[in-house]
């Protein structure tokens, strides 16, 4: 199961890259959640949420909004994509230029678990400090 649920996972991040909202929709449950650090410089530079519940709220931000602050230069770098069961922790970096402009770079981890093959839910870790830096300087 770890490595059907790497490749999932793995997959997921190409249907994410693509910004296409059906090809985004296909790899969440109906109920899924995203859960990132309260007041992380994306969703205040966006006054979107950290927390979006439901399959919909997530499709729009990353078909959306995600491209609307990260303008250009979107580059990902994993370093580590590590699959047990039904859980699966991704460690990256992503650089990006900002709709402001201003150069970002900062590390990442995500903890994806899965029901029946889809994402259910997504814990996303990063440094907020150094994101607010980048974002707002």
């Amino acid at each position: 199961m770890s490595e059907q649920s790497r490749a999932i996972v793995q997959d997921a991040w190409k249907a994410f890259a693509s910004h296409d909202a059906d090809r985004i929709a296909a790899v969440f449950t109906e109920d899924a959640e995203w859960l990132a650090p309260e007041g992380n410089a994306t969703a205040v530079a966006l006054d979107a949420p950290s927390h979006m519940i439901g399959k919909q709220a997530i499709v729009h931000f990353l078909a959306e909004d995600f491209p609307r602050f990260f303008v250009s230069d979107v580059t990902v770098t994993f370093h580590g994509i590590h699959a047990d069961g039904d859980r699966v922790t991704v460690e990256e970096t992503m650089t990006a230029t900002l709709s402001n402009g201003n150069h970002y770079a900062n590390d990442y981890c995500f903890v994806f678990e899965l029901r029946n093959g889809l994402i259910h839910r997504v814990r996303e870790y990063m440094d907020t400090a150094r994101g607010h830096r980048l974002a707002f300087a």
